[in-house]
């Protein structure tokens, strides 16, 4: 639900993904795509869709044009330079928007006025003035920025903001252009402006900051904190260089330390996780693991004492619900750090209901998998789980395994094995490969000499270079057909296993079928 309080201010969301996130290197978004993009924003209710910037080429124009014909809630803002052919191209993109309006730049900073335009103080103020007034000829909204403003002189920036307001702007935006500005250096300069200003609550004042020094969404809340009440940003913080202000970022510090912002956005915080992989999909950016709010590990716990924790009381390691931001629930990853509480959890959830006796078992081969694998999925427990079923009523078990391969080697396996008396027995064969030598080796060792594979089959339980494999046979012993399963992160293991889970079956059914208890169950 959106994250609007009639008692606190409301902060206007201006989302600019469309045209300072698609300025990313490598995020070029056709024309179909940006429509989808905005169709998303529009449900995640921003207050202000930047859709484009008109003037750069046909498509950009079109787009901008599309968009506003597109979405009916949201503003549909085109960008411009304070240059005639600007402000008109953009004035003519959003003219049939149901909200249109005009966003006008000029830099204001004495590196910008002095290497960029070559323009004076008093020249950059007319040209900021004469843009406003322009762009006020095809929309009401209009909405202008003073480039670089966080490297402006303070008196000088107030000038310009003083100007632009007279001229007719609504919302004046302080952009942090190069991410140059500290939360401790940006906070106090827009509350110098509210200060220095005398017409300044005739506008909204807007901020725009880049996290060229990972400090955008900081800087963009210290703004916050000083009065602004609009606050530019991206989904998943993309934009030029190293990105911008990322919008989840903004709007879930806002919501979650209401008490220290006490301020509200309207945006449906449980459309962030969609928007934000729909953006990814679509740009090809992907989002980074641990990128706060939409990270793939931002409601992740893989550590044991964390997960002890969550499963007594989620709060004690998360700040958010994440069904707040649209996933539907945390994750607890089982891995080398997880503990016997979040194992035993998982399998309930499973639908294993365990022993302590069995639950000490399954934890061991657990850990054990864990330190070859880096993350253990559902089938890798339901195979830990399976395994000690079966294990029950083995009469071999398989203790060591070595091969030689490859080209000009004979292939030779060497297997040991323990018997249910706790006898160990080894044995070596060769074969056509690997495994045909591990397989000869077990029938020596087991004493079944007419053993015909009839099946072999192999796949991936789980994804990634050290996914387990599956290894599943068919084989007929004394006519009769037994099968054979085991999974192993090492394809040769799994294989032997496997093979001699059919041997075990079948030295079981021949004691059944004798009338006999088999000696070691």
């Amino acid at each position: 639900m959106a994250t609007t309080d009639s008692t606190v201010p409301i902060i206007r969301i201006f989302d600019t993904t469309l045209r300072d996130g698609e300025q990313s290197p490598g995020a070029s978004l056709n024309r179909a795509e940006k429509i989808e993009i905005a169709r998303a924003l529009e449900q995640l209710n921003v207050d202000v869709i930047e859709a484009g910037f008109p003037i750069t080429s046909p498509d950009d124009f079109e787009a901008v044009q599309a968009i506003a014909d597109a979405v009916t809630e949201p503003t549909v803002c085109g960008l411009a330079r304070c240059m005639s052919k600007d402000i008109e191209r953009a004035g003519q993109a959003v003219k049939n928007a149901r909200r249109g309006r005009v966003h006008v730049f000029c830099a204001t900073s004495e590196i910008h006025r002095t290497f960029k335009l070559k323009r004076a103080q008093d020249e950059i103020v007319k040209m900021s003035v004469d843009g406003v007034q322009q762009a006020l000829q095809y929309v009401k909204d209009v909405e202008f920025s003073p480039e670089d403003a966080s490297r402006t002189e303070p008196d000088y920036l107030a000038e310009v903001v003083q100007a632009v307001i007279a001229a007719g702007a609504k919302t004046v935006n302080i952009p942090d252009t190069v991410g140059y500005a500290t939360p401790g250096h940006f906070g106090p300069l827009i509350k110098y402006l509210f200060e220095h200003v005398p017409n300044i609550n005739d506008a909204v004042i807007s901020v725009h900051c880049h996290n060229d020094l990972g400090l955008a969404v900081a800087n963009s809340l210290a703004a916050v904190e000083n009065g602004a009440r609009q606050v530019e940003c991206t989904i998943n913080g993309i934009g030029e260089r190293a990105g911008n202000a990322a919008l989840e970022e903004v709007v879930m510090a806002l919501r979650t330390r209401h008490d220290i912002f006490k301020a509200a956005t309207k945006i449906r915080t449980e459309r962030l996780f969609p928007t934000s992989r729909l953006v990814s999909t679509l740009t090809g950016i992907h989002v980074q693991r641990n990128k706060a709010i939409v990270g793939q590990n931002a409601f992740a716990h893989e550590a044991g004492i964390h997960q002890d924790g969550i499963l007594k009381e989620r709060t004690t390691y998360e700040i958010m619900k994440p069904a707040d931001v649209g996933i539907s629930k945390s994750e607890l990853v089982l891995g080398k750090h997880s503990g016997r509480h979040a194992l035993r959890e998982r399998l309930t959830e499973l639908g294993f209901t365990l022993t302590d006796e069995q639950m000490t078992a399954a934890f061991e081969r657990f850990k054990v998998l864990a330190d070859k694998k880096k993350e253990i999925f559902d089938e890798d427990l339901e195979a830990i789980v399976e395994g000690m079923i079966k294990d029950a009523a083995d009469v071999w078990e398989l203790v060591k395994l070595q091969t030689t391969a490859g080209t000009g080697v004979i292939p030779t396996a060497t297997i040991e094995l323990r018997d249910y008396k706790g006898d160990v027995h080894v044995d070596a064969a060769t074969g056509d490969g690997p495994i045909d030598a591990a397989y000869s080796a077990i029938q020596r060792l087991v004493g079944v000499a007419d053993a015909e594979l009839k099946d072999y089959q192999i796949r991936a339980v789980t994804g990634g270079r050290d996914a387990q494999g599956e290894v599943t046979v068919t084989v007929q012993i004394n006519g009769k057909t037994f099968k054979g399963r085991a999974f192993s992160t090492d394809i040769i293991e799994a294989s032997a296993r496997a093979y001699l889970n059919a041997i075990n079956r079948s030295l079981f059914r021949c004691e059944l079928d004798a009338g006999n208890k088999p000696e070691h169950v």
